[in-house]
């Protein structure tokens, strides 16, 4: 619903902005593009090895994970088959080893996937933040050659990739916002 209410408004803007070039032919008209951000990173050879070697690390980790938890739950069987024949010290430092591992495995899944601190997510930007900047300096080249001054990405939401300065109205905004009128 968000696409669809800014595309209209941007649509509405750009057929006001349209009318009121009318009287003056000097000046161009504007003009929308868009780009399909997921087929870009599908098919662009930096973006794809990126990935690769995102998912090479992802598929270690899930290993190191799954490794944890076949621990732990052979640890919890061997607890549990062991319950009625060991004395009560002994069955608690099996279970606080218990209790350890868990939280082992809780403490190495955090570190590689919470987010945003996450190895994963600081991998990921360490991976693609060069990857983007050049897609970005693609799009901004492109746009100019057409002589576009807003640039749309069709992949999931609506995002602004490109705008020409002159309709940035911002700092318009901030200033009268700043200044209590409205």
């Amino acid at each position: 619903m968000k696409k669809i209410v800014l595309l209209a408004l941007i649509i509405f803007a750009g057929a006001i902005f349209a009318q009121t070039q009318t009287s003056q032919p000097a000046q161009a008209q504007l003009k929308l593009g868009y780009v399909d951000s997921e087929v870009i990173l599908a098919q662009y050879p930096e973006a794809v090895k990126a990935k690769s070697d995102l998912d090479g690390m992802v598929a270690k980790w899930r290993k190191d994970i799954d490794s944890m938890a076949q621990d732990y739950q052979k640890s919890v069987a061997d607890y549990q088959s062991k319950a009625q024949t060991l004395k009560k010290e002994d069955l608690d430092k099996l279970a606080k080893s218990i209790g350890e591992k868990e939280q082992k495995a809780q403490t190495y899944n955090q570190s590689k996937f919470s987010q945003p601190n996450g190895e994963y997510y600081q991998k990921q930007d360490q991976l693609m933040k060069p990857v983007k900047e050049k897609i970005f300096k693609a799009i901004d080249a492109v746009s100019k050659d057409e002589n576009m001054q807003f640039v749309f990405d069709k992949a999931g939401d609506v995002v602004l990739l490109k705008a020409d300065p002159q309709f940035d109205i911002t700092y318009k905004v901030l200033d009268l916002l700043k200044r209590g009128k409205k």
